[in-house]
């Protein structure tokens, strides 16, 4: 058997039981219940400037190259002097502190000095000020959580939206570039008086720590309100499924951004607690971006890496080819996680083949999952799994409610890190809970093993998303993308199951640029996406990959024909969120007249049929 750089004994071992209702639901829940919670979050910042005072908390690469480095105390200072000038300019619940921005020090510091002192932070994604041609999603939160500070960390690459947006007189804040009329963030802070200690005694579990905005299938994003207790709740639910976190402070190099859950509660969080140290990647699983980050990983070694699963295939491809940068990724890592979307079996063994060929040992690969709602942890692995698609048990506190819905089991969720509701949204947050008080999550789970239920539970796609085919076959949307994408490797980066209602399923395909230049090198590194997917080659590749999922047998996997789009998916339309998740609902929508095109009775050329 290969070595493994942490035991199978640095996980906590599951006990979960399980009620099996006489409506066919099942009520599964740990045996191990989380009772002692921190008050709140930035008590494991005094704790850590208390005990290892120049241990580096924070790191980012600044203008020249060089990483920036911040340790915990004097990260301390800094949140306290910043959180005298909030109180200063009588920042409140009422008026909280909006982020616009990237990850990044400053944003880090002016967070974690919102929340010292009872202020909610409403991060926002960058896509909305960046790419947006409208700001229209800026519009919408700026007017339902009405900030009274606005903060960005460059004047140059936000200065539109800041002189277009109208923020109703809430000051702006900028790190650089700042124009005129805003307030330098260098400037923003104040010798600490005795408000600060009283404003910080006066936060407890129930203060709202951030407002966290949905990226979902909606016509615009609903505040999520998380508040000290789900933050801290979902921490030590963690530390007790992972003991091996408090033995060896974590180091992470990550790029997942802080306005969605995944990255600013679930990896940040993680570094704070345990005493760890944050490498802040510029880089992203996009082209021209993803070098950034294999920059930064050849400098510092993870203990924990955590990404999506496109961010692994993009990747992957760097390290598959670069025999040093692996060994540099694998030397040190207890642990790498996948979550935000389904991991392709294809990747998962791309990864284990990579670990075992470089380093004779195999790093445990697991999962998790959750939601913004539930701030995110609901279900984790922390036991040892073979393949991808286990989201692992209820993690300590949570309880998981199994509800029979269209042949599958809708997830239902309760515990100390679910959400009370939705910021100045009663009726959504009415219809978000059960008559017992679960959250509706709309996700599907069924058990690996009905027997045992501590082998864990496999995530079974969205319960809206699945539809059947006009014979009244279901089609599992969630279980045909993920397979389609592995099928059609490495020419598919992601794809769109199409076919309600229709008598064949269809696949909207999103092409990967280096899938298709690498099987296609005689067209050159530069050649146009329009000109890869017209080449045989790369059609060959989806069409093969039709076949493969034909030979599964039933209808419900066949897959009769795909077409290919190089339009990219619009973050306006919200075809996609910025970790690069997309959204089926909302692409089906949008390209109505694609789908159309797709499943005409005497389709155009461009469509792949599997027949051909």
């Amino acid at each position: 058997m290969l070595q493994q750089t942490i035991s199978t004994s640095a996980f906590a071992r599951p006990d979960i039981r399980v009620e099996r209702r006489p409506d066919g639901s099942l009520l599964l829940r740990s045996a191990d219940r989380v009772t002692a919670d921190p008050r709140c979050l930035d008590d494991h910042l005094a704790r850590w400037a208390a005990e290892t005072p120049d241990r580096d908390f924070l790191a980012q690469r600044g203008a020249d190259g060089q990483w920036r480095r911040v340790g915990y105390a004097a990260a301390l200072a800094r949140v306290r002097s910043i959180a005298q000038a909030l109180l200063d300019r009588r920042l409140s619940p009422d008026r909280p502190v909006m982020v616009l921005s990237d990850n990044g020090i400053d944003h880090a510091l002016l967070a974690l000095a919102a929340m010292h002192v009872g202020v909610p932070v409403v991060p926002v994604s960058p896509a909305y000020s960046r790419l947006s041609q409208d700001f229209g999603k800026v519009r919408y939160i700026a007017e339902l959580v009405r900030p009274g500070l606005v903060f960005a960390d460059d004047g140059e690459r936000y200065g539109r939206v800041l002189e277009t947006v109208d923020f109703a007189g809430a000051e702006p804040v900028v790190s650089s570039g700042v124009p005129a009329g805003a307030t330098a963030f260098a400037d923003l802070g104040a010798t600490p008086t005795a408000a600060v200690d009283e404003a910080h005694a006066a936060v407890g579990p129930d203060t709202v720590a951030k407002i966290l905005f949905t990226s979902g299938s909606t016509a615009q994003p609903k505040g999520v309100v998380n508040t000290q207790r789900m933050l801290c709740a979902n921490q030590e639910s963690l530390a007790r499924c992972w003991p091996f976190l408090e033995g060896r402070p974590p180091v992470l190099v990550d790029w997942l951004p802080w306005n969605h859950t995944f990255g600013g509660n679930f990896c940040f969080n993680l570094v704070l607690r345990n005493g760890g140290t944050l490498h802040i990647d510029e880089g992203k699983p996009v082209p021209g971006l993803i070098e950034r980050t294999v920059a930064n990983l050849r400098e510092v070694a993870p203990t924990v890496y955590f990404n999506v699963p496109r961010g692994f295939a993009m990747l992957l491809d760097h390290l598959e080819a670069d025999r040093d940068l692996a060994r540099r990724f694998f030397g040190d890592l207890d642990l790498i996680f996948y979550a935000g979307a389904a991991l392709p079996q294809s990747l998962w063994e791309r990864l284990e083949r990579l670990g075992d060929d470089v380093l004779g040992r195999r790093v445990p690969m697991v999962s998790a999952w959750g939601a913004t709602e539930t701030a995110p942890m609901v279900t984790c692995v922390h036991f040892p799994i073979g393949r991808a698609g286990n989201i692992g048990v209820p993690a300590p506190g949570n309880e998981v409610k199994m509800v029979p819905d269209g042949g599958k089991f809708e997830l239902r969720v309760r515990g100390p890190n679910i959400t009370p509701g939705y910021w100045r949204q009663p009726e959504l947050t009415a219809a978000a809970f059960d008559e017992e008080g679960f959250y509706r999550t709309g996700d599907a789970g069924r058990l690996v093993d009905p027997e045992d239920p501590g082998a864990g539970i496999v995530f079974d796609g969205r319960i809206a998303e699945n539809f059947k085919l006009a014979s009244g076959t279901w089609v599992n949307v969630g279980a045909l993308r993920v397979a389609a994408i592995a099928a059609a490797a490495p020419a598919v980066e992601d794809a769109v199951v199409t076919g309600h209602d229709r008598d064949e399923i269809g696949l909207l395909v999103f092409p990967s640029a280096a899938g298709c230049r690498a099987l296609c090198p005689d067209l050159g590194a530069d050649a146009p996406i329009a000109d890869l997917v017209r080449d045989e080659r790369v059609r060959g590749a989806i069409r093969r990959a039709l076949g493969t999922l034909a030979a599964g047998g039933g209808s419900s996997t066949r897959v009769a024909r795909a077409v290919v789009t190089t339009e990219p998916p619009s973050i306006d339309a919200n075809e996609i969120t910025d970790k690069g998740y997309i959204n089926q609902r909302a692409v089906l929508t949008c390209r109505a007249a694609l789908v159309e095109r797709l499943h005409a009775a005497h389709p155009d050329p461009d469509i792949i049929r599997l027949e051909d």
